[in-house]
């Protein structure tokens, strides 16, 4: 499926190539910056650039361009969930630019397109429960709490409880997200 570009008041969403390595390297080398992803920080720019642009990968993957710069923001993830009509978000913003609203004003705009544009009926989001700058923007954005998966997941910071957020194309249309 194609990864459409999409613009916010300050950002251009565009599909995300090689060539982005570069300025994600410093946040994703960062072992801090990566302590709730499933995997530990990445030690190489080789070994990351095969990771964010591997093609055997079924999701579609962003990077969020700072239209007053032209500087790398983040990424922004969408990938299959377990049912069709169902897709699964990821996320992560730039080392020096987290704490701006950048997530929030990409991953909203993610989500709008993904409703409205592309008809899926629902998505959500898996958080490591210890991720709360994570927990609050997915609810800032309407998501609801589904579950609390205790000891579901081994990460490289060992066993980690997972909380599910989703929301519903219906409810995020409607404006009743909250």
């Amino acid at each position: 499926m194609d990864t459409p570009t999409l613009d916010t008041d300050r950002f251009t969403l565009r599909k995300l190539v090689r060539e982005d390595t570069a300025a994600l390297f410093p946040t994703f080398s960062d072992e801090a910056q990566c302590r709730f992803m499933s995997q530990p920080h990445f030690t190489t720019m080789d070994s990351l650039a095969d990771w964010l642009t591997d093609p055997t990968w079924p999701g579609r993957s962003w990077a969020a361009i700072d239209k007053s710069d032209g500087s790398l923001a983040g990424r922004y993830v969408a990938y299959p969930g377990r049912d069709q009509g169902v897709l699964e978000l990821g996320y992560i913003t730039a080392a020096h630019r987290q704490g701006q609203g950048v997530a929030a004003e990409c991953v909203a705009a993610l989500v709008d397109h993904l409703f409205r544009n592309e008809g899926y009926r629902k998505l959500f989001a898996e958080i490591d429960a210890e991720n709360t700058a994570s927990v609050a923007l997915i609810e800032k954005l309407g998501f609801r709490r589904e579950g609390w998966l205790r000891e579901h997941e081994t990460t490289h910071k060992g066993v980690c409880d997972m909380l599910v957020y989703g929301l519903l194309r219906r409810e995020w249309l409607s404006g009743r997200t909250a």
